[in-house]
């Protein structure tokens, strides 16, 4: 079955598939992990525990009593051996806990499968699973389940298009944990009542396709779909319409337009919790890029360092130039290998000085090739404009805030302007002195 819309703008980016078809290798326990109390849109969580406290794998360490939150577990056993501030790129200094691991990954005796009969019992499962959205967003998992009883959700989406160059880690959860996939549509079906499901995968994925529609085959009610490989197709606004046709409204969420999206390895993870009652307390993630020895999809402990995580991986080839948490259009740079894996963290890229230089930026020409490129219909170069000058009002009028960030614009354009960053700044501009 193929996509509904075909969305607007977008690029063609080279796809760097490099460990598709590599099987996920599990690291071993590092000596230490270091878990901050912010892995999640929302409320950051307050330490749970303190300084020499002995912990175990699933022992809860932070808690927020907001609703846009979720608990944070203990991803191994050990002692507390420090609680600091972590600086993170954004700027902002978080709470961050660091457990000397015992090596052993005792279980907490608190982790069981939980009883869930009703909607309300699903739903505090999902929030004491510590589940964020593993696509990268982070949004607490309890609170999109959970949308007012006004908003009639008739759509269950799944993304599983992972459209962003050399990620994988997605993909392999489709080929390893297809039945797992499957399972966890099928308990958020029963529990909100949706009657209809779409998985969206690129075409350059063709085995997920194949695998999923073969598990799904009996029920009419889940389809895989084929949607062209092009970024940022796997936005969730942009697969909203290319799966539905429904525009999601500025400022909007997509239970506006009765839809929930949820990420593949999110919708798996409720499956595994249910049966085994384990937290989110490791992940997948792909670690690639020319300066890798080793490219891989690794599942690792929530709260490994990245030079651990690189050593793992045989180390750099040579000198890094950039290390990015997440993919090349959207990814972090990061400023030290001493930084700790988040829940969203879907991937580690290394890259050298060539791949990685910023090119000097001139003159807009006026070719227009943003505007055609922009996904949400916007005219970056004005916004560009607006943010130099720091317009206030025309950076309200160009509608700065509906921008998704997704760099399709910087990547096409031929002057090199910096455009996602002065739409960043223009988007700060609007919050602080648009508000006064």
């Amino acid at each position: 079955m193929k996509q509904k819309k075909r969305i607007k703008g977008g690029v063609k980016t080279p796809h760097y598939k490099n460990t598709a078809k590599f099987e996920t290798r599990v690291m071993p326990v590092p000596e230490k992990v270091e878990i901050p109390m912010l892995h999640h849109i929302g409320a950051p969580c307050m330490p749970t525990v303190k300084k020499g406290d002995e912990v175990m794998l699933g022992t809860i360490i932070g808690d927020s009593d907001k609703f846009v939150s979720a608990p944070i577990h203990s991803s191994v056993s050990g002692t507390v051996s420090e609680i600091k501030k972590r600086m993170f790129p954004n700027g902002a200094a978080i709470d961050s806990i660091v457990i000397k691991s015992d090596g052993k990954l005792t279980i907490d005796p608190s982790v069981k499968p939980p009883i869930v009969n009703t909607k309300e019992e699903f739903l505090k499962a999902v929030r004491n699973s510590g589940l964020v959205g593993l696509g990268g967003a982070g949004f607490p998992a309890h609170v999109k389940l959970n949308p007012p009883k006004d908003k009639k959700i008739e759509y269950l989406l799944i993304n599983a298009a992972e459209c962003e160059p050399y990620i994988t880690a997605d993909y392999r959860e489709t080929i390893e944990n297809s039945w797992n996939v499957i399972s966890g549509i099928n308990v958020v079906m029963e529990f909100l009542e949706i009657e209809n499901v779409i998985i969206g995968i690129e075409d350059n994925k063709p085995t997920s396709i194949k695998i999923l529609n073969d598990i799904a085959d009996s029920d009419k009610k889940i389809t895989a779909v084929s949607l062209k490989s092009i970024y940022p197709q796997g936005a969730e606004k942009m697969l909203i319409y290319a799966l539905t046709g429904r525009v999601v409204p500025a400022g909007g969420l997509p239970m506006d337009v009765g839809v929930i999206v949820m990420n593949v390895t999110s919708v798996s993870f409720i499956a595994k919790y249910l049966k085994t009652g384990m937290p989110l307390v490791r992940k997948r993630l792909t670690v690639d890029g020319a300066v890798i020895k080793e490219p891989s999809n690794v599942d690792i402990c929530i709260g490994t360092y990245i030079k651990d995580l690189i050593d793992f991986c045989g180390g750099f080839t040579e000198e890094p130039y950039k290390i990015l948490m997440g993919g090349p259009m959207m990814g972090l740079a990061q400023y030290t290998t001493d930084m700790p894996i988040l829940k969203q963290n879907n991937a580690i890229l290394a890259f050298n000085k060539k791949q990685s230089m910023v090119p000097e930026q001139t003159a807009c020409i006026r070719c227009g090739n943003c505007v055609r490129a922009c996904p949400m219909a916007l005219m970056p170069q004005q916004l560009d404009i607006f943010s130099e000058s720091q317009d206030v009002e025309q950076l309200k009028k160009y509608n700065v805030e509906s921008c998704i960030e997704c760099g399709a614009c910087s990547y096409v354009c031929p002057a090199k302007r910096h455009l996602v960053q002065a739409i960043k700044k223009g988007k700060i501009l609007v919050k602080t002195k648009g508000q006064k």
